[in-house]
């Protein structure tokens, strides 16, 4: 017998571009328009799969730029900053969530058990976002060219 899951949770942030600018893919939570428009009459384990992917692509992106050092100080960053995040996710995507969040708002990830990779080291807090950025939106695209999503 199955043991009964949490329901998915959405994972907007509040930073939708897809709604208010018409991006294709959103520039907070990293889903398609389509996954944004639809989500709400998706099953669960459609919403699974999507979060499965977001997951995975920003892990991919992020681990090699940043070390997670304490997970604990992370939640308690996001906590003190007031970023939403998904506990049952990776802690790579709360840090994606930190940096589109409030990368603004702190110049150093000191204080939130995160540190940067000596090649990245020399890059600003804002400078490492954009980089993330760009690479998360490219491996999307290749994504949705791949799987034809539209």
């Amino acid at each position: 017998m199955k043991t009964p899951q949490a329901p998915v949770k959405t994972p907007c942030i509040g930073i939708c571009s897809t709604t208010s600018v018409g991006d294709w893919v959103c520039r907070g939570c990293k889903r398609y328009s389509t996954e944004v428009i639809g989500w709400i009459s998706f099953g669960e384990e459609e919403k699974a799969a999507v979060m499965r992917r977001i997951e995975k692509l920003n892990t991919q992106i992020l681990e090699e730029k940043f070390a997670i050092d304490s997970e604990d100080d992370l939640r308690a960053g996001l906590r003190r900053l007031s970023v939403p995040y998904d506990p049952a996710l990776s802690p790579y995507c709360w840090l994606h969530n930190l940096l589109k969040k409030a990368h603004h708002r702190i110049s150093t990830l000191e204080g939130f058990g995160v540190s940067v990779r000596p090649d990245y080291a020399g890059l600003s807090l804002g400078q490492l976002e954009q980089q993330v950025e760009q690479e998360i939106l490219a491996l999307t695209q290749a994504h949705a060219e791949r799987y034809r999503v539209t």
